[in-house]
């Protein structure tokens, strides 16, 4: 399916009436920035370990910021793949007593709750994902509701923002902490490879970046 058809297919779920700054904003679109934790590199065998998902939002002058993080800790799924190199680079403890991890289930249910609320809240459609390399997080997230066999999963299923596409083009950077510092946004690289601090700087720089293009003029809204 193209995605001119698929959008198509979604064009009816709009809400009638004046359109939502944000839907205006992206084609009926609600960014949502995703950062995921894996057990390696393959989704289809490696264990989903933490999932963190940033809603977007918009002020009265049209300008993007993060709203509210969801995040969990997961448990591995039935024979899923765990590299010991994965868990030393992200510093996850599985066996830690806090750890407190949910299901996959448990955990994009919630998510996938919260998210639905935005999306009408925004007269959007559906949200799209933002990562910084965002097919790895896309490709996991899918890969978790397949498993699940998850209904009415509300991001568009191949298409994504991704930010480090994004800072290659405003910043010259691709490493997210690189980006962040040229960006002017503090980093804290102890804080690195957790699900929800990722995110939440991910979604820092996805609207700084987003912010500056409108700007400079690159984007005017229909009241500009």
């Amino acid at each position: 399916m193209s995605e001119d058809l698929y959008d198509d297919e979604l064009d009816g779920s709009l809400p009638s009436g004046p359109r939502h700054p944000m839907a205006a904003r992206f084609r009926g679109y609600l960014p949502v920035v995703v950062d995921v934790e894996t057990g390696g590199f393959n989704s289809a065998t490696d264990a989903l370990l933490e999932i963190a998902a940033t809603t977007i939002a918009m002020d009265e002058q049209g300008f993007l910021y993060p709203d509210h993080t969801h995040f969990f800790r997961i448990e591995p799924f039935e024979g899923a793949n765990i590299e010991q190199a994965a868990l030393e680079f992200t510093g996850i403890k599985l066996d830690h007593p806090l750890r407190m991890a949910v299901t996959e289930e448990h955990a994009l249910t919630e998510i996938f709750r919260g998210l639905r609320k935005s999306i009408k809240a925004n007269g959007c459609k559906r949200a799209i994902l933002v990562g910084h390399n965002s097919s790895f997080d896309l490709g996991f997230l899918n890969a978790a509701v397949n498993r699940t066999g998850m209904k009415r999963n509300p991001f568009h299923p191949f298409s994504s923002f991704d930010t480090a596409t994004l800072a290659g083009l405003a910043y010259g950077q691709t490493v997210l902490a690189k980006a962040c510092q040229a960006a002017g946004i503090e980093f804290d690289g102890r804080e690195a490879h957790s699900a929800r601090y990722d995110t939440e700087k991910t979604a820092e720089l996805f609207c700084g970046i987003v912010n500056r293009w409108k700007e400079m003029g690159g984007w005017m809204d229909d009241e500009d």
